[in-house]
């Protein structure tokens, strides 16, 4: 726990879910379904508690890294040397490395007991279908969640996601997602899968580090920022959200591959510093009940800041005002269809809290390529071939989207990075 934590036993209490948990709609919605099926949408008690233990909980071995050199006397220049040598090289090339820095090496170079290659690998075959389609449905679930004070004063603070600047933290995310998507990239030491999400988890410490200390924040009520749960709800939103979710467009996951990206996620979280150790779902329906649980806590406290976050988003897509012709047309479309992503995944009654573009156009684009989509599903199938081209146009295309949208613009993860106010 972290130690300017006050929360009391009972968690951070802006997360209400002991209070709501037996009253409400959803409420009743658990009972029905548990009568009807003998399925509980709730995880078991202990579940509950380790996961809202897990909101106070940050990320000791690199918070001690940061602290001795980006935030201690080494500063961050020196410091992202540091880090570039090392994932350039090696940890033993650098005679320099403090302790803190060869124990954050050794436990990133360390493969679990638990990864099975093989899920790994099925689970990223399943993101290399999903392509541009996984980081809009994850964008629409992000906002989703905006809502909430806990993960917006963070964001809204460092500006990734706010104002002007609200695509660029995107696109640093769709280098992630693409470079972790590549074939064989979690598990090849040196990949650039491997490299970035180490700088993630770097960014995400120096970021915990500076709200903790910001007057803003508030730990009694929120935790820690981009605590372990908080983080193992983004892994949840890149696995078990979209796999079910975009059955709506086409893309037909089965259960099997469910679980294989519900695994290659595991993978994902633990390189960037996620453990959640006693609560990480092992099965799609343990995942969806931790999304039930936290749907059903959430404070609605975010506010003006949740605003600015949600109703910046979409409009960052919208053509700029020298584009003309073709390139005018591409940035329209993509305006559509990420106004569509949202129109379908954020919940309407949250939806409704921000004033934001029509979704009419793009739900009308998504769904008219849908039954094209689920053709492609199907062939793939019964097809080894048609699956592996399947695979290679959608990250091509996720990819061509990605350098144009960031007209050439290096992805830099900086841990340096100030807070805006």
């Amino acid at each position: 726990m972290h130690p300017r934590l006050t929360a009391a036993a009972e968690g951070p209490t802006a997360f209400r879910y002991w209070a709501t948990r037996d009253s409400g709609g959803r409420a009743r919605l658990r009972h029905v379904v548990r009568a009807l099926s003998r399925v509980d949408l709730l995880p078991r008690d202990e579940i509950a508690h380790a996961f809202i233990a897990g909101l106070a909980q940050g990320d000791p071995v690199a918070e001690r890294f940061v602290a001795d050199t980006f935030h201690g006397d080494l500063g961050p220049g020196a410091a992202r040397d540091l880090l570039d040598r090392a994932l350039a090289g090696s940890i033993d090339a650098v005679a320099q490395a403090p302790d803190s820095m060869r124990a954050l090496f050794a436990e990133f170079e360390q493969t679990p007991d638990w990864v099975d290659p093989d899920l790994v690998e099925q689970g990223a075959a399943v993101w290399r279908r999903w392509g541009y389609a996984l980081g809009a449905v994850g964008n629409a679930g992000t906002m989703d969640t905006y809502t909430e004070a806990s993960l917006a004063v963070p964001l809204s603070l460092s500006g990734g996601y706010a104002g002007k600047a609200a695509l660029n933290r995107y696109l640093e995310t769709t280098k992630w997602w693409l470079e972790v998507s590549r074939p064989g990239a979690l598990l090849t030491p040196g990949s650039p899968a491997r490299t970035i999400s180490m700088r993630v988890r770097v960014m995400h410490v120096s970021v915990r580090a500076r709200v903790m200390g910001h007057p803003e924040w508030d730990a009694s009520r929120w935790g820690v920022p981009i605590s372990q749960s908080e983080m193992l709800l983004t892994l949840l939103g890149g696995s078990v959200a979209p796999a079910l979710g975009l059955y709506l467009l086409g893309y037909v996951t089965s259960p099997q591959e469910m679980r294989a990206v519900l695994h290659f996620n595991r993978l994902c979280g633990h390189l960037v510093g996620c453990r959640c150790e006693g609560f990480m779902p092992e099965t799609v329906l343990d995942g969806w009940r931790i999304l039930f649980m936290c749907d059903l806590a959430r404070a609605y406290d975010a506010g003006a800041l949740g605003k600015e976050l949600v109703e910046s988003f979409v409009p960052a897509f919208a053509p700029l005002e020298d584009q003309r012709g073709m390139e005018r047309l591409r940035a329209r479309y993509h305006f559509w269809l990420q106004s569509g992503y949202g129109g379908l995944f954020m919940l309407p009654w949250n939806r409704r809290r921000y004033e934001m573009p029509s979704a009419l156009p793009g739900i009308a684009i998504l769904l008219a390529r849908a039954p094209l989509i689920a053709t492609l599903e199907l062939l793939r199938r019964a097809s080894p071939e048609v699956d592996r081209h399947w695979q290679t146009w959608s990250l091509r295309q996720w990819e061509r989207w990605y350098l144009w949208q960031s007209a050439g613009r290096r992805a830099k993860f900086d841990a340096a990075r100030a807070l805006r106010r």
